[in-house]
Protein backbone atom coordinates (compact mmCIF):
# COMPACT_ATOMS: atom_id res chain seq x y z
CA UNK A 1 0.00 0.00 0.00
CA UNK A 2 1.32 3.42 -0.98
CA UNK A 3 2.03 5.59 2.06
CA UNK A 4 3.79 8.63 0.54
CA UNK A 5 3.87 10.55 -2.71
CA UNK A 6 6.99 12.35 -3.91
CA UNK A 7 7.66 15.55 -5.83
CA UNK A 8 10.96 16.57 -7.41
CA UNK A 9 11.68 20.21 -8.33
CA UNK A 10 14.75 21.89 -9.81
CA UNK A 11 16.70 23.88 -7.25
CA UNK A 12 16.71 27.64 -7.79
CA UNK A 13 19.65 28.85 -9.87
CA UNK A 14 19.42 32.56 -9.03
CA UNK A 15 19.03 34.39 -5.78
CA UNK A 16 16.20 36.82 -4.96
CA UNK A 17 16.68 40.36 -3.81
CA UNK A 18 15.73 40.99 -0.21
CA UNK A 19 16.53 43.72 2.31
CA UNK A 20 18.23 41.37 4.76
CA UNK A 21 20.17 39.46 2.06
CA UNK A 22 23.83 40.44 1.78
CA UNK A 23 25.77 39.15 -1.20
CA UNK A 24 24.97 36.34 -3.67
CA UNK A 25 24.89 33.62 -0.97
CA UNK A 26 22.31 35.54 1.05
CA UNK A 27 20.10 36.10 -2.00
CA UNK A 28 20.35 32.43 -2.92
CA UNK A 29 19.41 31.46 0.66
CA UNK A 30 16.33 33.72 0.42
CA UNK A 31 15.15 31.97 -2.79
CA UNK A 32 15.71 28.51 -1.23
CA UNK A 33 13.84 29.53 1.93
CA UNK A 34 10.90 30.84 -0.10
CA UNK A 35 10.66 27.61 -2.14
CA UNK A 36 10.93 25.36 0.95
CA UNK A 37 8.28 27.38 2.82
CA UNK A 38 5.87 27.33 -0.15
CA UNK A 39 6.16 23.56 -0.41
CA UNK A 40 5.71 23.14 3.37
CA UNK A 41 2.47 25.17 3.21
CA UNK A 42 1.16 22.64 0.69
CA UNK A 43 2.02 19.73 3.04
CA UNK A 44 5.30 18.67 1.38
CA UNK A 45 8.24 17.69 3.59
CA UNK A 46 11.76 18.40 2.29
CA UNK A 47 13.81 15.20 2.06
CA UNK A 48 17.09 15.98 0.27
CA UNK A 49 18.85 17.61 -2.68
CA UNK A 50 20.32 15.40 -5.40
CA UNK A 51 22.70 16.21 -8.23
CA UNK A 52 21.89 14.08 -11.27
CA UNK A 53 23.25 13.95 -14.83
CA UNK A 54 21.09 15.04 -17.74
CA UNK A 55 22.05 14.55 -21.38
CA UNK A 56 21.21 17.55 -23.52
CA UNK A 57 21.60 18.35 -27.18
CA UNK A 58 24.52 20.49 -28.19
CA UNK A 59 24.25 21.54 -31.82
CA UNK A 60 22.73 19.28 -34.48
CA UNK A 61 24.41 15.95 -33.77
CA UNK A 62 26.22 16.04 -30.45
CA UNK A 63 25.09 15.81 -26.83
CA UNK A 64 26.63 16.92 -23.58
CA UNK A 65 26.07 15.93 -19.96
CA UNK A 66 24.73 18.67 -17.70
CA UNK A 67 24.45 18.15 -13.94
CA UNK A 68 21.15 19.27 -12.42
CA UNK A 69 20.40 19.94 -8.76
CA UNK A 70 16.97 18.62 -7.76
CA UNK A 71 15.04 19.01 -4.51
CA UNK A 72 13.04 16.00 -3.30
CA UNK A 73 9.85 16.41 -1.25
CA UNK A 74 7.31 13.94 0.10
CA UNK A 75 3.94 13.94 1.84
CA UNK A 76 1.68 11.21 3.23
CA UNK A 77 -1.06 9.91 0.99
CA UNK A 78 -4.48 10.30 2.61
CA UNK A 79 -5.83 6.83 3.34
CA UNK A 80 -9.40 5.97 2.49
CA UNK A 81 -11.27 4.47 5.43
CA UNK A 82 -11.10 0.73 5.30
CA UNK A 83 -14.45 -0.78 4.46
CA UNK A 84 -15.37 -4.26 5.60
CA UNK A 85 -16.34 -6.55 2.75
CA UNK A 86 -20.08 -6.88 2.21
CA UNK A 87 -21.48 -10.11 3.59
CA UNK A 88 -24.92 -11.13 2.45
CA UNK A 89 -26.90 -12.86 5.14
CA UNK A 90 -30.14 -14.40 3.88
CA UNK A 91 -33.37 -13.41 5.56
CA UNK A 92 -35.43 -16.42 6.52
CA UNK A 93 -39.16 -15.93 6.95
CA UNK A 94 -41.36 -18.80 8.06
CA UNK A 95 -43.78 -19.93 5.38
CA UNK A 96 -47.06 -21.65 6.20
CA UNK A 97 -47.81 -24.75 4.15
CA UNK A 98 -50.48 -24.04 1.51
CA UNK A 99 -53.17 -26.21 3.24
CA UNK A 100 -52.58 -24.75 6.68
CA UNK A 101 -55.56 -23.56 8.69
CA UNK A 102 -55.34 -19.87 9.67
CA UNK A 103 -54.79 -19.33 13.42
CA UNK A 104 -58.21 -17.68 13.83
CA UNK A 105 -59.96 -20.84 12.56
CA UNK A 106 -57.89 -23.30 14.56
CA UNK A 107 -59.41 -24.90 17.61
CA UNK A 108 -58.09 -24.49 21.11
CA UNK A 109 -54.47 -25.40 21.66
CA UNK A 110 -53.91 -28.98 22.71
CA UNK A 111 -53.53 -29.46 26.41
CA UNK A 112 -50.12 -30.36 27.62
CA UNK A 113 -49.87 -33.55 29.61
CA UNK A 114 -47.74 -33.97 32.67
CA UNK A 115 -44.50 -35.78 32.07
CA UNK A 116 -44.79 -39.55 32.06
CA UNK A 117 -48.58 -39.65 31.46
CA UNK A 118 -50.28 -40.95 28.34
CA UNK A 119 -53.17 -39.31 26.49
CA UNK A 120 -56.62 -40.78 27.08
CA UNK A 121 -57.77 -43.32 24.53
CA UNK A 122 -61.17 -42.88 22.86
CA UNK A 123 -63.88 -45.44 23.69
CA UNK A 124 -64.05 -48.52 21.51
CA UNK A 125 -66.22 -48.18 18.42
CA UNK A 126 -66.01 -44.40 18.22
CA UNK A 127 -64.58 -42.61 15.22
CA UNK A 128 -62.05 -39.94 16.29
CA UNK A 129 -62.50 -38.00 13.01
CA UNK A 130 -66.28 -37.84 13.33
CA UNK A 131 -67.69 -34.67 14.89
CA UNK A 132 -70.85 -35.04 17.02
Amino acid sequence: MKTHEYKVLPAPTKGEKAKAAKGPEGRFAVSMSRLLNEMAEQGWEYIRADILPSEERSGLTSTQTVWRTLLVFRRPVPQAPEVAPFRHEPVVTPVEPPNAVPPALRGPAPETLPEGSTPPTPPAGSDPDKVN
